[in-house]
């Protein structure tokens, strides 16, 4: 697509792709307002000939203003050391052989801090440039990552640190005072220690599936699984442990349809959900199994859990963070991964987790899955 137009044009889309007077053709091939980075084309006189929708937004220029004005004064970036970086680089005037800057962090006016990649376009190795395309990212994406990451190193080392500092000083206790100790001492100091080491793994367990999870690789292997008897196992294992029966009120609509999922990560999510429910929640814990429209096109139906509590509740501006990472709520304790995994399994298995408010008052956590049948047999 080859656009016309000066550097005068009405601002709006077609003034962001309008180039200025001269030999360069603009944005040609694709429309600019549609590419997620920044991007600013210059002619070979230096002259801004493109602008689009996300440089405005990302330098705070309009595109009218932008057209036909010199690449140096519509981007006037700094390095870090205060340096202003186009006498630095020097494009049209510098090695004949560089073809390209690198991406790196610049700042601009203000000190906002973007990535900044170029690239020179010469007709011929070694002629002279012809024009310079600049592509600008913004950095918070990538700081809130980064940000994250340390979070999660932060979280992981204080996790670790109680029950190992444990397992150490009950292992270095035993081995070097034995003998003092009763059978029923040794045994309580062992137990600790196996509590603890079960600690660690399931961190560790948590710290997989979130790396599983953010890099697309968490895999489902699908059998039947029957999700009215998985619930009632979780039920009977928190009555058995000393919760009272009555607690737990566990209601099933038939008749549903058969479900194909992976059964070790249905039971992590209903392990999560349900202890949720019991520690953070209050009065009876209410689970609601049901046949539902199906979250995958091409579905009739699909099966839905609702896990509800007669509890405070989630506060309503807490309501659309309860899935991210670390995300505690008022009680403290835990790393905070749980539900973030739990949305990710669910969604790995096509389906959808929605959180509100129950009708009793307390937390509801609801989500669905498709029947989903494995490939070989649909």
């Amino acid at each position: 697509m080859s656009v016309a137009g000066t550097s005068t044009a009405p601002e709006g889309r077609d003034a962001r792709r309008a180039p200025a007077p001269g030999p360069a053709d603009g944005c040609p091939g694709v429309d600019p307002d549609q590419l997620p980075d920044g991007l600013v084309i210059a002619d070979e006189k230096g002259r801004v000939t493109c602008f689009n929708a996300a440089a405005a937004r990302i330098t705070a220029v309009r595109p009218a203003d932008a057209l036909g004005q010199s690449l140096e004064k519509v981007l006037p970036l700094e390095d870090l050391d205060g340096r202003r970086w186009w006498q630095l680089t020097d494009p049209y005037g510098g090695l004949p052989i560089r073809v390209r800057q690198p991406e790196r962090n610049l700042l601009l006016p203000g000190g906002r801090e973007v990535l900044v990649t170029a690239r020179y376009v010469r007709d011929e190795p070694l002629g002279p440039v012809r024009s310079v395309v600049v592509s600008l990212r913004d950095t918070e994406a990538r700081r809130r990552t980064e940000r994250s990451h340390a979070e999660l190193i932060a979280t992981v080392a204080h996790e670790l640190r109680s029950p190992l500092t444990s397992v150490k000083g009950f292992t270095a206790t035993l081995l070097a005072k034995w003998e003092r100790f009763t059978d029923d001492q040794k045994r309580l100091m062992l137990e600790t220690v196996d509590a603890d080491a079960d600690r660690v793994t399931r961190l560790i367990a948590e710290l997989l599936d979130i790396s599983r999870i953010d890099s697309g690789r968490l895999e489902v292997r699908r059998q039947p699984v029957d999700i009215g008897a998985a619930v009632s196992r979780h039920i009977q294992a928190y009555v058995a442990a000393g919760q009272r029966a009555d607690r737990f009120l566990l209601r099933i609509e038939q008749p549903l349809p058969a479900l194909w999922a992976d059964p070790d990560k249905i039971d992590q999510v209903l392990s999560n959900l349900i202890e949720n429910a019991v520690r953070h929640g209050e009065g009876t814990v209410t689970i609601d199994v049901t046949p539902t429209p199906s979250p995958r096109e091409g579905e009739d139906t699909g099966t839905s859990v609702t896990v509800s509590d007669e509890g405070p509740g989630i506060p309503e501006e807490s309501m659309n963070r309860v899935f991210t990472r670390f995300w505690r709520g008022s009680k403290r304790g835990g790393t905070g991964l749980g539900l973030y995994i739990v949305k990710g399994i669910v969604e790995a298995h096509g389906g959808t987790i929605t959180v509100g408010r129950a009708a009793s008052g307390g937390a509801e956590f609801r989500f669905t899955l498709p029947v989903a049948v494995p490939a070989y047999l649909a």
